[in-house]
C-alpha cells in the first residue's frame, strides 16, 4: 500500500507547537474510541467550565455503535466528529473524552487535507489516543499533549492530575521540569531528544501501517500501558526491539503499568528488555493510567536526567 500524502518523519524531530489557551476558549470534546459514561462526561465538562473554558460536545460523544458496544458510534461518525471539531475556527483545542479502543479504526477516515489546512490546535488524550498522537505527528507535524481526558477517572478525582493539565494548557512555561517524587533511576545517565510515546502496545500495533513512524531514533521515549500481563509486555517490547524501531533511542521514561500485575514482575520485564539499550531509563515517572498522571508533551526537545529523575523541556509545551 502506498503511503498517503502528508508529513513524512523517519524519526522524532521538533514539531509545531500549538498556542496556549486563554480564558473563554472553546474546546471540543470528542470520543474517538470507546463510549463515555454520561455521569463521568458531565463531571469532566464541569471541571473544564470551572477553568473558564467553553466545552463543545461533538454529536457522537454520547453515542454507541449498534453492534460493537466497545465503540462510541461508527468509525465514520467518530472520524467526522474529530474532523469537524478540528476544522471549526472557533475551537482552540480538542480534548478526548476517553480511550478504550477504536482510534486505529477511524484514523484513516479523518480528512487530513482539511485538518492540515485548519492549522495547529491542541490535542489532549492518552491510552488508545496514542494512535492519534502518532498520526498528528506523522501527517501534520504537530506536537500534542499526553494528558488526562474529560471522562477519565483520574481527571475527575485527582487534583494533582487536574492541575498538571490546567497549568500546561494556560501557563506552559510553569511546567518545564516534569517528574514525580516516586520516580526512580533504572539506568543512570542524561540524554537529550524529542519526546514521543504513549501506550506501548499501541506503538507496537502501529508498526507497518502506511503512515507509521519508522524509528524512535533521537527520541526520548515516554511509555506506559494498562491491563497487559508481564509476558504480553515482553512480547510488545520484543517486537519493537526486533523491528529495529528502538535503535538509536536517546532515553526512556516509564510511566504507570496499571492492572499489569505485581510491579516487581513488570519491572523485571522492563529492565530485561530496555536495560540493555545503553541509554538512561527512569521508572515510575508518573504519567499514564495511574494517579496522579502528569501531562507530558510529545514532539518537543527535552533533557531526560535519569539520576535526578526529571524531564526538562527546552521549550514550553505550547506557545
Amino acid at each position: 500500500m502506498p503511503r498517503p500524502a502528508g508529513v513524512q518523519l523517519p524519526g522524532p524531530r521538533s514539531l509545531t507547537r500549538p498556542a496556549r489557551l486563554r480564558p473563554g476558549a472553546r474546546v471540543a470534546v470528542v470520543a474517538p474510541s470507546g463510549p463515555v459514561p454520561g455521569e463521568r462526561l458531565e463531571a469532566g465538562l464541569e471541571i473544564l467550565r470551572n477553568w473558564d473554558l467553553v466545552p463543545v460536545v461533538m454529536p457522537h460523544v454520547r453515542g454507541r455503535h449498534p453492534e460493537l458496544s466497545y465503540l462510541a458510534g461508527s468509525d465514520e461518525e467518530r472520524a467526522r466528529d474529530l474532523t469537524e471539531a478540528w476544522c471549526d475556527p472557533s475551537v482552540s483545542a480538542v480534548i478526548c473524552a476517553r480511550g478504550g479502543y477504536g482510534a486505529q479504526r477511524m484514523v484513516d477516515l479523518l480528512d487530513w487535507t482539511a485538518i492540515r489546512a485548519a492549522g495547529p490546535k491542541i490535542l489532549v488524550g492518552y491510552s488508545d489516543i496514542t494512535a492519534l498522537h502518532e498520526a498528528f505527528a506523522m501527517r501534520m507535524g504537530l506536537a500534542t499533549l499526553h494528558g488526562p481526558m474529560a471522562g477519565a477517572a483520574a481527571f475527575l478525582k485527582d487534583t494533582r492530575t487536574q492541575e498538571s493539565l490546567r497549568a500546561t494548557l494556560f501557563e506552559p512555561e510553569s511546567v518545564r521540569t516534569l517528574g514525580l517524587e516516586t520516580a526512580r533511576t533504572m539506568v543512570p545517565g542524561r540524554a537529550r531528544g524529542i519526546t514521543l510515546g504513549g501506550c506501548v502496545s499501541l506503538l507496537a500495533a502501529d508498526l507497518g501501517t502506511p503512515q507509521a513512524r519508522t524509528s524512535a531514533r533521537g527520541g526520548l521515549l515516554l511509555i506506559e500501558d494498562v491491563g497487559e500481563e508481564d509476558y504480553r509486555l515482553d512480547r510488545v517490547l520484543t517486537q519493537l526491539l526486533r523491528s529495529g524501531w528502538l535503535e538509536g533511542v536517546a532515553g526512556v521514561a516509564l510511566g504507570s503499568w496499571a492492572e499489569c500485575g505485581p510491579y516487581e514482575r513488570v519491572r523485571a520485564v522492563l529492565q530485561n528488555r530496555l536495560g540493555g539499550l545503553g541509554v538512561p531509563v527512569v521508572e515510575e515517572f508518573g504519567f499514564g493510567h495511574g494517579v496522579p498522571a502528569l501531562t507530558l508533551p510529545f514532539g518537543v526537545p527535552a533533557v531526560l536526567d535519569a539520576d535526578a529523575c526529571t524531564l526538562t523541556l527546552e521549550v514550553p509545551a505550547l506557545v
